[in-house]
């Protein structure tokens, strides 16, 4: 495991420094001039020359990209361009209520996702895979924006049982990660369920029942692992879908974390910030995806064998 474990570590190193590379272009691509947004309206040329010279880009974009990556490896993000402030500052201060809404959103909704599919896949054709399905498809149909809203608007507004947004109370997370979590439970419901049922036809799953074993123990320890390797997986892809979707309940819901500070960063056009939280979110993502395959190496040890 440990030597299947560093295979897997070692070939995120390259995959960081690809994603580096595409970000750092991306961002200078984007239209506009920063010296200038810098300066104000009413600046001269030589002062935006001046600041230009000051942050760098008057230097060849190569060479931009190694005095990034060199503060980078340091651990200096750079300064945001609007206000002056370390970017490693705004990101501490922004970096826990996006975590916690986000693993949050994450836990409800694979425990819960997986539970339905495991009662729609053991009751296929009663009335709880009915009542199991009509709740992951409409989990899937409803827009995250509409639901959010929706929501402040009947546990918020009317009955006040919530807060209408900020981060004051750990009520204050409850709709959000109900807002963010709603479609990652309907879609693992769905595959969960799905791979069950094929699970549940393999022949040692028979086996067990013909031997007397408990139906509980029959799905609970012999089916349900076999079953997880794909669950796992679309887990992993999906957490790619909560952090772009952060993004939008942090907005709705005034959150104060690194959803809307790109939003914000967006609109003023804070390049050094937009170009760090797009490489911070690629990072956990990358390492989400990292820790999936760790638990591929757990649930099914021929994986780990047939990497040596």
């Amino acid at each position: 495991m440990g030597r299947y474990a560093i295979q897997r570590l070692l070939g995120v190193i390259p995959l960081l420094f690809i994603v580096s590379i595409l970000v750092f272009m991306f961002i200078h691509l984007i239209p506009g001039d920063p010296a200038r947004l810098v300066a104000g309206k009413d600046a001269t040329l030589e002062e935006i020359n001046g600041i230009r010279e000051q942050l760098g880009l008057n230097l060849p974009l190569w060479q931009q990209y190694v005095n990034y990556m060199g503060d980078l490896l340091k651990g200096d993000l750079g300064e945001s361009v609007r206000s002056g402030i370390p970017v490693m500052e705004m990101l501490e201060s922004r970096f826990l209520p996006t975590i916690i809404l986000t693993f949050t959103s994450l836990g409800w909704a694979l425990i819960i996702g997986l539970l339905i599919g495991i009662v729609t896949a053991v009751n296929r054709g009663k009335w709880p895979d009915y009542i199991g399905m009509l709740a992951a498809i409409s989990g899937i149909s409803l827009p995250g924006f509409w639901l959010g809203l929706v929501l402040i608007q009947v546990f918020s507004v009317q009955l006040g049982w919530f807060p209408t947004g900020g981060i004051d109370t750990w009520q204050s997370y409850i709709l959000p990660s109900f807002t963010l979590g709603a479609g990652i439970m309907s879609m693992l419901a769905r595959y969960s369920r799905s791979s069950m049922l094929e699970t549940m036809r393999e022949d040692y799953v028979r086996t067990g029942r013909a031997k007397g074993l408990r139906e509980f123990t029959v799905v609970g320890r012999h089916a349900l692992r076999n079953s997880l390797i794909q669950v796992v997986t679309v887990a992993g892809l999906q957490f790619g879908f909560l952090l772009g979707g952060s993004v939008m309940v942090e907005t709705v819901f005034s959150i104060p974390g690194m959803g809307r500070l790109l939003v914000d960063s967006i609109a003023f056009r804070d390049y050094t910030v937009i170009q760090a939280l797009l490489l911070m979110f690629a990072a956990e993502f990358i390492l989400i995806n990292l820790i999936v395959d760790l638990l591929y190496g757990v649930l099914n040890p021929k994986i780990r064998y047939a990497s040596k």
